[in-house]
């Protein structure tokens, strides 16, 4: 019993930390301490930099080697492939319009791995996980970029323009920070002990200010229109994706750290980037903010069940 409610704390102190700042970031909203205009602000700064410098300062100080493995984000980009089109081909038979499936299958497979993905790995191993976490997230966030615009664009009746993909990715600030922290990390460069030091204060201060800012952009109100395709993309974005991914890393031999990296990641809500995107290429995106809102809160609880169970068997 004892060892069970051990398990249930631990848990809870991966995603508590996370629900307070959020329904903090809903408070302070509420009473206007914080505005849209912050919001979007300081969203574009820990988007912009404050979240690659916290990336590029955790790599760039760590001593890559020929034992640094990559199977972990090869498989998760395999295995985001996969569920991608299988949610695919499982909407189909449940959702005929495709425009709106387009964007429940987004909404399904698209984690939010850079502010509460990254949080709830850093509660559960601290700051040794970033590595394995920011190889996760370099590679899968380039995938979920081109898998989202294929998918839009086919569901929405737009063109799909490779050069718009590469263009996208090539100018993404996680992926420009992943780069050049590896190619530091790699050639051995050392950078000044006052850079790293400026660099910490900005990476200090992304996560809480990311989540208070998720927890600001939450809008209940759009949840009075149907639900019913949000909660089906929910339930893939919690349930199935997941189970897919943490199944298969296990069948693989994935343990302790990895896979829980790989759990905790997939188990994150969908991407605030979805709503965006399906809004700027004209798609119904009420139906977006509803998976966004509800994945956001349930997943706070399905990911501390998943977690008691995983670690209930010693798995991460």
């Amino acid at each position: 019993m004892d060892n069970f409610l051990d398990v249930l704390a631990f848990s809870f102190s991966i995603t508590m930390p996370i629900f307070l700042i959020l329904v903090l970031g809903v408070i302070l909203y509420r009473m206007r301490v914080i505005n849209d205009n912050f919001v979007d602000t300081a969203s574009k700064l820990v988007f912009n930099v404050t979240l690659p410098a916290l990336l590029f300062i955790s790599i760039s100080r760590t001593d890559l080697n020929s034992d640094t493995s990559f199977s972990l984000v090869i498989y998760a980009m395999a295995a985001v492939v996969v569920t991608f089109l299988a949610l695919e081909v499982i909407m189909s038979y449940w959702v005929p319009d495709k425009a709106d499936r387009a964007v429940l299958v987004q909404g399904a497979f698209r984690s939010n791995m850079g502010i509460i993905g990254l949080a709830y790995c850093v509660n559960a191993y601290g700051n040794e996980v970033f590595l394995v976490a920011s190889l996760y997230l370099g590679g899968v966030t380039v995938l979920f970029n081109i898998l989202s615009v294929i998918g839009l664009s086919r569901g929405l009746g737009k063109d799909t323009n490779a050069k718009s993909i590469l263009k996208g990715i090539a100018k993404n600030p996680l992926i420009i920070a992943i780069v050049a922290a590896f190619a530091t990390s790699i050639t051995g460069i050392k950078l000044p002990h006052t850079l790293y030091q400026a660099g910490d204060y900005f990476a200090q201060m992304t996560l809480p200010l990311a989540l208070l800012c998720a927890g600001a952009s939450l809008s209940f109100s759009s949840l009075r229109s149907g639900i019913a395709g949000p909660i089906l993309a929910s339930c893939g974005k919690l349930i199935f994706v997941p189970i897919a991914l943490t199944l298969g890393g296990f069948l693989l031999g994935y343990r302790g750290m990895e896979l829980g990296v790989l759990f905790l990641m997939s188990s994150a809500p969908t991407a605030s980037a979805s709503y965006i995107m399906v809004r700027a290429m004209n798609g119904n995106s009420a139906l977006a903010a509803n998976i966004i809102v509800i994945t956001t809160i349930v997943s706070l609880f399905t990911t501390s069940l998943g977690v008691t169970l995983l670690r209930s068997f010693n798995l991460m």
